[in-house]
């Protein structure tokens, strides 16, 4: 995965509390073998509304999500994550997440950045009176910047460390890589081997 250290441009306020991730992605779209081309599956069934925030023009080119409490709840298909990627998102932003769409974001390079209620509340306003509004998601000083809005957000520090430095987990993994054909080279010829 590649490095995240700031995130920023204009931002979607979806605002929506108790997102799914069937919502996120239906499950038809989950016979692809492929983790890419996810995007144009993001909330399909909502988008089929011509008033669904995601298809107004002014919204268009939105790197950031700006989300409701609880985002993410449901089952925990990485599916969803993807297709929040691949549509061109790079963080979300929102009160709370579910614990196991967080972690899925974590391991392929999405922002999770938890602020608090009201905090999200005035950064959705202040996108939907301009949606031209830039937002920055800084990793790397844990902030978020907006119009009218500086707030710091916690992140655990193994989590930045991975965003920062891209690795998911065989990323993390390869990072013994020495340590690992070491081990291989001495271990006896009947065991089972990686080569």
């Amino acid at each position: 995965m590649d490095p995240v250290k700031k995130v920023e441009g204009k931002a979607l306020p979806l605002g929506y509390s108790d997102v799914d991730t069937d919502q996120i992605v239906p499950s038809d779209a989950l016979k692809r073998i492929e983790r890419t081309g996810f995007g144009r599956f993001l909330f399909s069934e909502w988008r089929e509304n011509p008033d669904f925030v995601l298809n107004k023009p002014e919204h268009e080119g939105a790197v950031v999500l700006i989300a409701g409490e609880n985002f993410g709840c449901g089952s925990s298909r990485e599916h969803a994550v993807w297709a929040i990627k691949d549509y061109g998102f790079g963080a979300v932003i929102a009160p709370s997440f579910a614990d196991i769409f967080k972690n899925n974001c974590t391991k392929n390079g999405l922002l999770t950045i938890e602020l608090p209620k009201e905090k999200v509340e005035a950064l959705l306003e202040a996108v939907r009176e301009d949606p031209e509004a830039k937002v920055t998601v800084d990793l790397e000083s844990r902030t978020v910047k907006g119009p009218g809005l500086e707030e710091s957000f916690e992140v655990d520090d193994f989590v930045r460390y991975r965003l920062l430095n891209g690795l998911d987990d065989v990323g993390l993994t390869l990072q013994h890589e020495e340590d690992i054909e070491a081990y291989e080279k001495h271990r006896p010829g009947y065991m089972p081997s990686i080569r």
